[in-house]
């Protein structure tokens, strides 16, 4: 709650910026917009702000296009005797030790609680306005009556006939407004207050019903559905009201152009005189949904010059208006990635799977019932593996495959050494018997012990922890809860795309670190040989509330002439250990001939 609420104030700085490019582009071509692009550039901006809170990442297209330039997609192999591949160890695994300590579920932080609260009552607060200005629009119509004025009527249907409008929209006399209105998204009805039907002017009424049926002609009924939704999502950010206000003002502005393309031009003068005639008895709607001829008199002052220089679009305005509107959207098309709740947090792997040598994999039938991911490197030929990208290039939890690196950083800080990596057991009392006695490096690692590793960090110091953390670039780099379980569940996030990258400049040494150091922690996770090759890896299990939810095998396979890298990661809300997790990559080493345990 804390991460989305941390986001969502930085969306409302981007979406400020948004609003300065949009009243500036309003600005600068003033000359070149016509009324109703202007008030279109508002669409825009409505169309961003539903974007923080949705899952969306453009650079995840490729994955609905396998097939387009530099990607592939290839299916699983099947067994030898022709049977789909399940989960089954491929063999013995005596090494999968997969020992692990439950964590309790993280509650949200206070001020995070306290944020999303106050962002939560001033909603409501704004939607509670709003229903009871609907409730007041409820009443208008039941107090409203159909209109009897015969004169009108007729006009009424010579201005549907006028703008080709087919549909017969009610028309009601009301003693509770002063300007007139449309409202209704399925059943629109347009009200006239009973003065001005009482100080009927032909052209003046004529001008009116042009306005209300050009609102309806535009749907800004629905344009003010979308608009009070936005100012109850966004009620704290002045930039989004100040926004609202001029996009009713546009609306209006668009609305009288409209009506001015439809008049001739001697008309104007006599257009604009129904505005000043009106002004002092009109006034803004306080009915939402509703779109009518009142305004402030700010507005109206601004509406009235409009009017004072309208001339109707050339076909060139017109090319201008559109191709500054199509400049706008691409200059704010840009920020989706920035909104988006994918892009917005540390929570995935930004990886370039357009790369001609990225392919995509069907290992589906291997994963069951878990979801989860498959990365494979092919050193040789410089070739990647993928099984549901979108899921391996999310960071979560390392869990215990962090202690491959943990080690690294204790023999770089010589806090243990390759000769001596003995720690002593405090004669705490564990779960599990291998923990429960003196360890080194290899023992440690075998049994996946925490308090050891735990205690390399205590040696170590948070300092030189995030030190290193930041100096191999691992996953988010976040360090920053308890010393002793940043990596369990917590605060340290990883994807398997990462962990594949970060094995194989382990294996390359690319850390620069000491190259005894780099094979004392090779020695540490080598798991067993056969004739296919070496094989070294880590699980790791993430259990919360006592259920495993996170299961992580990681690791690389040596042959005499290549050299594979691998990670899985399955998720579930129960089952999804480590252990698992290495069954399923023992099975799809197996099947496709890169690693075969003895039997």
């Amino acid at each position: 709650m804390t991460d989305f609420m941390v986001h969502f104030l930085i969306c409302n700085i981007l979406i400020g910026g948004a609003v300065i490019i949009i009243l500036t582009a309003r600005r600068i071509f003033r000359h070149a917009l016509s009324g109703r692009m202007r008030y279109n550039l508002w669409f825009i901006l409505l169309g961003l702000l539903p974007v923080p809170f949705l899952p969306l990442r453009l650079s995840g297209f490729s994955q609905f296009f396998p097939l387009s330039a530099g990607s592939g997609i290839f299916s699983a192999p099947n067994t030898a005797d022709g049977k789909t591949p399940g989960i089954s160890p491929a063999g013995h695994t005596d090494w999968m030790y997969d020992f692990t300590l439950s964590v309790s579920s993280r509650t949200p932080s206070a001020a995070g609680l306290i944020l999303f609260c106050i962002w939560i009552c001033g909603t409501s607060i704004v939607a509670l306005l709003i229903i009871r200005s609907f409730l007041r629009l409820r009443t208008l119509e039941k107090s409203a009556l159909p209109l009897q004025n015969r004169e009108i009527r007729c006009l009424y249907r010579r201005c549907l006939k006028e703008m080709g409008i087919g549909r017969d929209i009610p028309v009601l006399s009301t003693a509770y407004l002063k300007s007139p209105i449309i409202t209704g998204f399925l059943k629109p009805r347009i009200y006239l207050p009973i003065h001005l039907i009482s100080d009927y002017r032909e052209e003046e009424m004529r001008f009116m019903i042009l306005h209300e049926l050009q609102h309806f002609r535009h749907h800004d009924s629905i344009a003010g559905f979308l608009m009070n939704l936005a100012a109850a999502v966004y009620w704290f950010n002045p930039f989004v009201w100040l926004a609202l206000r001029e996009m009713r003002n546009d609306r209006e502005i668009a609305c009288d152009a409209s009506v001015l393309r439809m008049l001739k031009k001697e008309e104007y003068r006599a257009y604009g005189s129904t505005l000043i005639n009106f002004a002092e008895k009109t006034s803004l709607s306080s009915f939402p949904f509703a779109a009518g001829l009142g305004g402030s008199m700010k507005q109206m002052r601004q509406r009235i010059l409009n009017i004072a220089s309208y001339e109707k679009p050339t076909f060139i305005k017109k090319a201008k208006s559109t191709a500054v509107f199509l400049l706008t959207f691409l200059i704010l098309s840009g920020t989706v990635p920035c909104l988006s709740s994918y892009a917005g947090d540390e929570g995935r792997y930004r990886w370039d799977t357009s790369s001609e040598n990225v392919r995509y994999a069907d290992f589906s039938s291997y994963f069951g019932k878990y979801d989860g991911s498959f990365v494979l490197y092919d050193m040789k030929n410089d070739a990647w593996s993928v099984y549901n990208p979108e899921s391996a290039v999310r960071r979560t939890s390392p869990d215990s495959t962090y202690k491959i690196y943990d080690a690294l950083f204790g023999l770089e800080a010589g806090v243990i050494t390759s000769e001596n990596s003995f720690m002593p057991w405090d004669g705490k009392i564990w779960s599990f018997e291998e923990w429960n006695t003196d360890q080194t490096l290899a023992s440690a690692m075998k049994s996946s012990v925490n308090w050891y590793f735990q205690e390399v960090d205590r040696r170590l110091r948070i300092a030189s922890v995030r030190s290193f953390v930041h100096e191999i670039g691992y996953g988010n780099e976040d360090t920053d809860s308890d010393l002793s379980s940043y990596w369990m569940e917590s605060s340290l996030k990883i994807s398997p795309v990462e962990q594949a990258e970060l094995l194989i400049r382990l294996y390359n040494n690319d850390f620069d670190f000491a190259s005894e150091n780099i094979e004392t922690v090779k020695d540490a996770i080598c798991l067993s040989a056969s004739e296919t090759g070496t094989l070294y890896g880590k699980t790791g299990t993430g259990r919360v509330d006592g259920q495993d939810i996170n299961g992580w095998f990681v690791g690389f396979v040596e042959q005499p002439d290549n050299t594979y890298f691998f990670t899985a990661n399955i998720n579930a809300d129960s089952g999804a250990s480590g252990s698992t997790a290495a069954e399923i990559v023992m099975s799809v080493l197996s099947d496709m001939n890169i690693y075969t345990q003895k039997e």
